[in-house]
């Protein structure tokens, strides 16, 4: 706990070396040296009574300031968008709520399929990487009703059925596979496994398909 304490002393209140120089200088030094820079210098070659970092022993417990930060913010609990949320009656979001730690955590991959009218009527769907909109949106308007889940161009596939525009695209977490005979393949980047999304065909090695509606 000191320790960490002590790291993040110069990580936050020294943005600089200097900074942390400029911090030992007293008002004597100002008056009798009248140059900071001269100051520094004597604070840096030993001139003053306590331990004083050199540059490099300043920057290691700086970057191990820094390091200790983004552990910490890399292991505070996350609240999850759909926590505390009533959705026995809506079957759809209750199974993204089910997912959403797993996927969040990356124990899981969802591929979700869509097929609605968007806010022109038009009829469109699509296929997207749920671990990847997790990432870049946030989820609580879904959750809570205000919005609808729809596929945009930038998800794995995108098709409007009534403009016949289309798009494709790969994810960090899925690569689009085209399979004239099998269609639209996806293989996850992390397990290589090969994902059919055809309804009519088995989805894959360690994959399976869940109907939802709303």
């Amino acid at each position: 706990m000191d320790d960490d304490y002590k790291y993040e002393e110069y990580s936050i209140d020294y943005s600089t070396y200097e900074d942390y120089l400029d911090a030992q200088i007293t008002a004597q030094d100002r008056f009798y040296l009248e140059e900071d820079e001269l100051a520094r210098q004597l604070v840096e070659i030993g001139c003053r009574k306590g331990e004083v970092l050199s540059r490099e022993e300043f920057a290691a417990r700086r970057e191990a300031a820094e390091q200790a930060k983004r552990a910490k913010l890399q292991n505070a609990p996350k609240v999850l968008a759909s926590a505390g949320k009533d959705l026995a009656p809506f079957p759809f979001l209750r199974h993204l709520a089910a997912r959403e730690e797993m996927v969040r955590n990356g124990k899981m991959s969802t591929i979700i399929f869509i097929r609605d009218k968007n806010q022109k009527g038009q009829e469109i769907s699509g296929y997207i990487d749920y671990g990847h909109r997790l990432k870049i949106e946030n989820f609580e308007p879904y959750f809570h009703r205000q919005k609808r889940l729809l596929p945009r161009p930038t998800d794995l596939s995108f098709f409007n059925w009534d403009t016949h525009h289309s798009a494709q695209n790969s994810s960090p977490n899925f690569q689009i596979i085209p399979d004239y005979e099998q269609g639209l393949l996806f293989k996850n980047t992390r397990d290589r496994k090969v994902i059919n999304v055809d309804p009519k065909a088995e989805p894959g090695d360690n994959s399976k398909r869940v109907d939802a509606h709303e």
